[in-house]
């Protein structure tokens, strides 16, 4: 049973004397009275690429508002990753790409229906050549699905590092296109839902969201099953999202990308892991300056974006992320230098995601 969004908090008003009050852990919003330099940054300084976008709706009108936020952001190009397969596959690319051909790349989804049949790999390796080389798509997107929720005819739970998926991961090398997965969740899923967990607000507010061993592997399992993915398929460019769940301990990070040097990671929705680790956030993405890209991941609010702006390119201090759920902690800024910048930005997107072109981008 969920606790109440309520904390008693008692306020001294005179010597001896206080009153109780009420007040929703949700609305309590502390005013600082840090007195800072401040740089709220509403535009990137480089043009840059979004690898982790979704754009579920194409209509020709809001395709042209997107591209007008865009412009407002800086941002080149957006890669979206819920393109589908075939018919679907095409007609959103025709959307999207038909109107701004240089502003938008669609990554195609693979469907796991049939995955007992003995001829499923091949026919969904076959399906993803058609994705790629008939209907427009350049890199392949794999939601958290995969590792938590598909099951096979036996009601198993199907790992991420499947052999009968194989030949996907291999057709991937083959075509030279990149795989941006998704697996597994924020640790915390799995942690008691007590006063200590550090997500506790978004399990109150969502309690579908926690975890339990009766219905799903535990957390260590789920990743290590994608890291055993990364390390039987090393001729596949893996971007490794969300830093992999692991912005919380960039050593434990910075081993594998070590380890693995297929793997990518991305920064989508876990900015505020960085952020309230300037330092060693600052030394991992200078290190990692090469294997990291910019995405933002749920709807596109130009807001949001700023918070990766000022989080990555100035050195304020204690300023707020966007959404209170995910951290309740105060950002600091990286002071990223401007080579580590267009890498994360632009660069590092540019090498791997192939049929993008470089031109509106400075070297």
């Amino acid at each position: 049973m969920a606790r109440p969004l309520t904390v008693s908090i008692v306020i001294s008003l005179v010597a001896g004397a206080a009153c109780s009050q009420d007040l929703s852990v949700a609305d309590y919003e502390p005013r600082s009275n840090l007195v800072v330099p401040e740089h709220p940054t509403t535009r990137a300084r480089f043009p840059f690429i979004d690898v982790h976008g979704h754009v579920r709706r194409a209509s020709a009108s809001s395709v042209d508002e997107l591209v007008e936020g865009m412009d407002a952001l800086g941002m080149q190009l957006m890669v979206n990753l819920s393109g589908g397969s075939g018919s679907g596959l095409q007609s959103k690319v025709e959307a999207l790409k038909g109107r701004f051909p240089e502003r938008f790349v669609v990554f195609a989804n693979v469907s796991f229906d049939g995955i007992d049949d003995a001829d499923y790999g091949a026919r969904a390796a076959a399906q993803l050549e058609r994705d790629v080389k008939e209907h427009g798509a350049q890199g392949l997107k794999i939601f958290k699905n995969l590792g938590m929720f598909t099951r096979d005819s036996a009601g198993e739970r199907v790992p991420t590092d499947d052999s009968r998926l194989d030949p996907i991961w291999e057709k991937c090398a083959e075509l030279g296109i990149p795989v941006l997965i998704h697996t597994g969740e924020p640790s915390p899923f799995w942690f008691p839902h007590d006063r200590f967990n550090e997500r506790w607000l978004e399990l109150t507010q969502y309690p579908n969201r926690k975890r339990d061993a009766e219905n799903f592997a535990s957390f260590d399992q789920t990743m290590t099953e994608q890291h055993n993915l990364f390390r039987k398929h090393p001729r596949t460019t893996f971007i490794n999202a969300h830093l992999g769940w692991l912005g919380n301990d960039l050593t434990r990070l910075g081993d594998l990308m070590d380890e693995l040097p297929n793997m990518m990671t991305g920064m989508g929705a876990v900015l505020a892991e960085l952020g309230r680790q300037p330092r060693k956030a600052r030394e991992f993405l200078i290190r990692y300056q090469d294997r990291v890209l910019l995405g933002k991941d749920g709807s596109f609010e130009e807001s949001e974006y700023h918070v990766y702006f000022r989080t990555l390119e100035t050195a304020d201090e204690y300023f707020d992320y966007y959404r209170k759920r995910h951290a309740h902690w105060k950002m600091y800024g990286l002071a990223l230098p401007d080579d580590v910048l267009k890498k994360i930005y632009y660069k590092n997107a540019l090498r791997i995601i192939p049929g993008i072109d470089s031109t509106p981008y400075p070297d």
